[in-house]
């Protein structure tokens, strides 16, 4: 079984994909968090996101295992992910190694911004998680606020808003909801509430499906 979950920034998915990825025993792949490393090795290195060259070179030498959550979860490496994830090349030296973890035939939980699309289409389960920006920022700055990051409510939803307008418009794989995807609105759910939508959402659909094979 594979589940795709797709949403914005700070909408829920990954919480959503965590929790489905434990209830059904699958190993689950941030793909956001890929973006994210290789945006924050760019600026480490003084260079800028939207550097192709910088950018693809981060990409191709990225090592998954030495992520650092810690440090991919600041402001700036959200706003460096969404400028080197409008990169064509970026995104294409990274598919291969998001298919190759959904391949494996135990299964997967992929959450990111174009699973349903363009990484795996035929994903047994595809969600669409989504929420309001107020919501969203809210629950952002509640992350980086506890991660000691000084930030403002207003600051923030003007990032979060940017990179929406990003996702949404670049040419390669822009942020939207497959045809096939279930939508999620998380705006008023618990964390609790959303995975158990969530839930109710995988079960149908693997019941459909396997009335229909």
């Amino acid at each position: 079984m594979i589940i795709a979950v797709d949403g914005p920034t700070a909408s829920g998915k990954g919480t959503v994909a965590a929790g489905l990825a434990k209830l059904y025993g699958l190993k689950r792949l941030d793909t956001g968090a890929l973006y994210r490393a290789v945006g924050l090795a760019v600026l480490d290195t003084g260079g800028d996101p939207g550097d192709e060259a910088a950018a693809v070179a981060a990409a191709r030498a990225l090592d998954l295992a030495a992520i650092d959550e810690t440090r991919i979860r600041s402001s700036a490496a959200g706003v460096a992910a969404s400028q080197v994830a409008a990169l064509s090349v970026v995104r294409a030296a990274l598919v291969d190694a998001q298919r190759a973890f959904a391949a494996d035939p135990a299964g997967a939980v992929l959450d990111g911004r174009d699973i349903g699309t363009v990484i795996c289409p035929d994903a047994t389960v595809k969600l669409f998680v989504t929420a309001s920006l107020e919501a969203r920022t809210e629950r952002r700055l509640k992350e980086l606020h506890a991660r000691g990051e000084d930030i403002s409510f207003d600051t923030l939803k003007a990032q979060i808003a940017e990179r929406d307008a990003r996702d949404l418009n670049r040419s390669d794989a822009p942020l939207r909801q497959a045809a096939d995807a279930h939508l999620l609105d998380t705006t008023d759910l618990s964390i609790e509430a959303a995975v158990e939508a969530a839930r109710r959402i995988v079960e149908a659909a693997c019941s459909r499906h396997g009335a229909s094979s």
